[in-house]
């Protein structure tokens, strides 16, 4: 069985889908996106998913989509915003080198935006991330072997505090020099 080399985890707005493509470059592995796998399952995006079938069963999708990269991608795998409210994919993901970006409000809605189409932010999205956050952010650092804060900092920036948190040498086989995050 293969395991991902690096999972990404954090609210929209993280910079998981920009980091976890420039971390699987610099790695030299693929990057994969549970929620791309969801969106390819499906046939449809996430938000007509949660509009035709609601949340409960988009949920089981994730599970299912998290579960199967888990097991199957020895690459970078970024996991949905709400992925790891589900105890069992808490489970699968003990022991494996699970990065938070953690991000502030105001850099979340520069890079999301307040227009996208995100199911759970359509409804004062300011607010509602907050109140995400109040609950996730607490299971973000519980699987989370380092967090890396994202605000201030270029995706590349970004991607040397992996490399260096995670002590993983980028393709060619050259350490990471780079300020090393406290983990929470």
């Amino acid at each position: 069985m293969t395991s991902p080399v690096v999972v990404l985890v954090g609210p929209p707005g993280a910079g998981k889908s920009t980091v976890g493509a420039l971390l699987a470059e610099r790695l030299g592995v693929v990057y994969r996106d549970t929620d791309a796998d969801i969106v390819d399952t499906a046939g449809k995006p996430i938000s007509e998913i949660f509009i035709d079938e609601g949340e409960p069963h988009f949920r089981q999708l994730e599970r299912e989509a998290v579960r199967a990269a888990l097991a199957g991608h020895d690459g970078v795998l970024s996991l949905g915003g709400g992925a790891i409210m589900d105890d069992g994919t808490r489970k699968l993901l003990a022991g494996l080198p699970v990065v938070f970006l953690d991000v502030a409000l105001a850099d979340a809605v520069k890079r999301v935006g307040l227009d996208a189409p995100r199911p759970l932010l359509a409804v004062n999205p300011r607010q509602r991330w907050r109140e995400l956050m109040d609950v996730r952010r607490p299971l973000y650092t519980e699987v989370a072997r380092a967090v890396i804060t994202t605000g201030g900092r270029t995706p590349q920036d970004v991607v040397d505090a992996v490399l260096d948190a995670l002590e993983l040498p980028a393709a060619g086989g050259a350490p990471q020099a780079a300020n090393r995050e406290e983990q929470a």
